[in-house]
């Protein structure tokens, strides 16, 4: 019997795909972007990048180290977490900010909580928002250098798309599309960030269930209290601006911190939606999905609370009690 019947803990069923092959997939996405980004503004936004991603690493081994921990940097983690905090971060801002925004999501958010799968918010926008939070006008000052005043050729003058778009002027789609427009390092074009999720979905690392339901949720949202009516141009410009597809597409889809369950998923991507369109339409800042994201990753709990289904033969009561 010994021979034919094995007892074991779960997991019951094993992959062959590593954390190290995932998370390669995810930077190879982000590539293109952040490669844009660095064309368009120069040598002081590549610097930007190499500095978030060496801190976000320096700071995972170090804290590992010396907490006599198993060293994990080189499931790439960390690095997926500096570059994407990076690609949020304005091409200008002071070199020492994103070190100081990678330790912080590596370790408040991250290790001071378990490491790797413990996390209970995206670490890379709790590090962006602490940054918002501690200085407000480096994080929101997107004056372009005279490298990128050559390359921007549809710029908005004094105003991202998106904070124009707030104010009521017009913007250029293509402009936000492509990607020849202010905003942080990785976010201008759109279509470099739709290309990456599409690879990420080729490669099955995420599904695309999240970032439909939740665009379609804020465009749905957008065109009734965006003050615009059935304006599919405008709609077109505040899906194609901002943070949007970067946090939709990378961010939202994080496996950390997303329910788990399908109906989950769908109830996650539409309060996503809804937030996000809160944020930009009716609050005092243009963008508001960074926000979003850590907003509805602190629900994440309570939604899988109420849709992980029961155990095989548990029936819920339907007044108080146990469960049987």
């Amino acid at each position: 019997m010994s021979s034919l019947l094995k007892v074991s803990s779960s997991p019951h069923i094993r992959s062959k795909v590593t954390t190290n092959m995932i998370m390669l997939d995810v930077v190879i996405a982000l590539l293109p972007a952040a490669i844009w980004g660095i064309w368009l503004n120069g040598v002081h936004a590549a610097l930007v990048l190499i500095l978030s991603v060496a801190s976000a690493v320096a700071a995972e081994y170090l804290y590992q180290y010396f907490m006599k921990q198993t060293i994990t940097v080189a499931d790439m983690s960390a690095v997926v977490t500096g570059l994407l905090l990076g690609m949020n971060m304005p091409p200008q801002i002071p070199l020492w900010m994103p070190v100081i925004g990678s330790v912080f999501a590596i370790i408040v958010v991250k290790q001071l909580f378990g490491g790797l799968g413990q996390n209970f918010m995206n670490p890379a926008l709790a590090g962006r928002c602490f940054l918002m939070i501690s200085f407000a006008a480096s994080m929101t000052d997107f004056e372009v250098s005279k490298h990128a005043a050559n390359k921007i050729v549809d710029t908005v003058s004094g105003a991202t798309p998106l904070a124009a778009l707030k104010a009521g002027e017009t913007v250029s789609l293509a402009a936000s599309f492509f990607g020849t427009i202010k905003g942080t390092i990785g976010e201008t074009s759109a279509l470099l960030l739709l290309i990456g999720a599409a690879y990420l979905v080729f490669k099955k690392v995420i599904s695309p269930r999240i970032p439909l339901v939740y665009l379609g949720t804020f465009a749905v949202f957008a065109l009734i209290f965006g003050g615009h009516g059935f304006d599919l141009y405008y709609l077109a410009c505040e899906l194609c601006s901002g943070g949007i597809i970067l946090g939709a597409c990378f961010m939202a889809t994080d496996y950390v911190t997303r329910p788990i369950t399908k109906k989950g998923q769908y109830i996650y991507a539409v309060i996503l939606g809804i937030m996000t369109g809160l944020f930009r339409i009716f609050a005092g800042s243009a963008e508001g999905t960074s926000y979003a994201i850590i907003f509805c990753n602190l629900l994440v709990p309570l939604i899988e609370r109420a849709t992980v289904p029961l155990g095989f033969g548990v029936v819920k009561e339907k007044k108080g009690g146990d469960s049987k």
